[in-house]
């Protein structure tokens, strides 16, 4: 019952029904920390409390989620993070991440996670009509490289119909991606959070929920609950 109760609090979360949807968070809490003080299995006890603490309300109803990506883990590609934020009302994504570079830097492929993240925008449900995105340049020879490929996204998703701005700063350190209906994702790796594949013909190496992760921690926020700056 908590589980369910949960789940209905995050679509309505989702619906921006806020309200609704902090009493939801409340009542599903309440019936899991009831649970925890009724079971005697450890292993389930241990469970239900990684998924109170997965969540964090304060009392004015601010929003803030968090989700530990350990090392080697599975089962969190683009779709799975993202896919229950991007509603059909999302038309608009900002993009903050200093290393969206080559494909041959050492951490893995990152220019092609960055067009991973922009296939997943073009297909939906979300009408994407404008990515933003602020990155900082290569280092020496992979300049031309990194912004050859930027350019071909930036073609490729003008034949969808998407326009792709593209700015650079030398001083920019966070990474976070932004929605226009008010949701706010901050990893901290940035979209570069999969290992490299241990070959091309590697399962894993296409699709992205077979691919093990580095550890990292996701935090996600409504901006209607987050201070302006």
């Amino acid at each position: 019952a908590g589980a369910e109760t949960l789940k209905r609090a995050v679509e309505l979360d989702v619906a921006s029904r806020f309200q609704e949807s902090l009493v939801c968070y409340q009542e599903g809490i309440d019936l899991l920390l009831q649970a925890v003080r009724a079971t005697k299995d450890e292993a389930k006890r241990r469970r239900y409390r990684e998924k109170i603490s997965e969540l964090t309300f304060f009392s004015d109803g601010k929003y803030h989620k968090q989700i530990r990506i350990e090392e080697n883990a599975t089962g969190f590609g683009y779709e799975k993070l993202f896919h229950e934020y991007l509603t059909e009302i999302v038309s608009e994504v900002w993009v903050e991440d200093p290393y969206i570079r080559s494909i041959h830097q050492a951490s893995g492929y990152l220019l092609y996670n960055f067009l991973r993240f922009c296939e997943m925008l073009v297909k939906g449900p979300c009408k994407v009509k404008t990515i933003h995105l602020l990155t900082s340049y290569d280092d020496g020879s992979g300049r031309n490289q990194q912004m050859s490929g930027l350019e071909e996204i930036q073609q490729s998703l003008r034949n969808y119909g998407v326009t792709l701005n593209i700015e650079f700063s030398s001083s920019i350190h966070d990474r976070e991606i932004r929605f226009n209906n008010g949701w706010m994702i901050k990893i901290g790796r940035g979209l570069d959070y999969f290992k490299k594949p241990q070959g091309r013909f590697s399962i894993g190496y296409c699709d992205f929920d077979l691919r093990p992760c580095h550890e990292t921690t996701v935090d996600i926020f409504h901006t209607k609950h987050t201070k302006k700056m």
